[in-house]
Parts: C-alpha cells; sequence; structure tokens
C-alpha cells in the first residue's frame, strides 16, 4: 500500500534526524555547560556556588559511568573557576587587587585577556574531549594546542619588554 509505504519512510527519516541531532547535540553538551559555567560564576562572582547550581543539574543528565560525565562534569568546574576568576564581585579577585596594591578594575581588566584565551583553547579542547572520549589522546592534545596558541600570540606580539619607569 503506497500510503504505509510513505508513512514508514517519513518514520525512518524522523528516526535518522533525532538521532543525528541528539549525537549533534552530546558533543556540545560540553562546551555549553562550560559557557553557562563561566556566566554564572562571573555573575555570581563565586565558582562554589556556581558548582552547587550546575552539579545537580549536570549529573544526572549523563550516562553514570560514560566519559561524557566526566568531561561534563570537568567543564563545569572550569567553567566555573574562570568565571570566578574573571568577576570583578569575586572576594578572591577582590583579594588578589588588594594584596597586589593596585586598582581593583585595572587588575581585573589586566587578567581577562589570559582567562578569555585559556577559556578559548578549553573550549575547543572540550568539543574534542566529546568526539575522542580517551583522556589519554584529549590531554596530550589540549597542552599541545595551549602551547602553540602561547607561540602565536608570542609571534603576534613579539618578545616586548616593559621596562620598569625609574
Amino acid at each position: 500500500c503506497p500510503v504505509s509505504q510513505g508513512f514508514w519512510a517519513r518514520m525512518y527519516s524522523l528516526q535518522v534526524f533525532w538521532q543525528t541531532a541528539q549525537a549533534f547535540l552530546q558533543v556540545f553538551i560540553p562546551i555549553i555547560v562550560f559557557c553557562i559555567a563561566v556566566f554564572l560564576a562571573f555573575a555570581t562572582g563565586t565558582s562554589w556556588g556556581t558548582f552547587g547550581i550546575l552539579l545537580p543539574i549536570v549529573v544526572p543528565i549523563m550516562q553514570t559511568g560514560s566519559e561524557m560525565l566526566t568531561i561534563t562534569v570537568a567543564a563545569t568546574l572550569a567553567g566555573a573557576v574562570c568565571g570566578d576568576h574573571c568577576s570583578p564581585i569575586s572576594d578572591t579577585t577582590i583579594m588578589a587587587s588588594t594584596g597586589a596594591q593596585c586598582d581593583h578594575i585595572n587588575h581585573v581588566s589586566t587578567q581577562l585577556p589570559y582567562a578569555l584565551t585559556v577559556a578559548a583553547v578549553s573550549a575547543v579542547n572540550y568539543v574534542l574531549a566529546a568526539l575522542i572520549q580517551n583522556w589519554m589522546i584529549n590531554l596530550p592534545i589540549a597542552i599541545v594546542s595551549m602551547v602553540v596558541v602561547i607561540l602565536a600570540i608570542r609571534k603576534l606580539y613579539g618578545d616586548k619588554e616593559v621596562s620598569a619607569e625609574k
């Protein structure tokens, strides 16, 4: 019957689409969680509060004992610490600028390029980690990618030394 054949063809297409979308989403869950954690910790100024908010949400959505659970929890923790480090209302940032006896906003603005560079490299490596799902392969890739980015920045900006004003 042509009607039932069309129905089953549409059902098969829908199933293939759903599986593809599910696999695509699973690859990007760590980077999505990482970005949410960065934003939440930046807005609240606390990494531990972000852990407390996101970990009870992130852990149940992943399969217990899977590599993706480990990767997603790592993305949550790293994103929370990154957001806390960049946040001008974080207690550790305030203490660091006070301890260094420098203007607080200057301290925050000088830390942002370093933190955001590492965050960008981490985000790319979370996508790779979700695709590869083997820490013995992912860790060297992440280290090499960070070194390459540092060397590229050094090449781009040169070895400009800042002389101290006397």
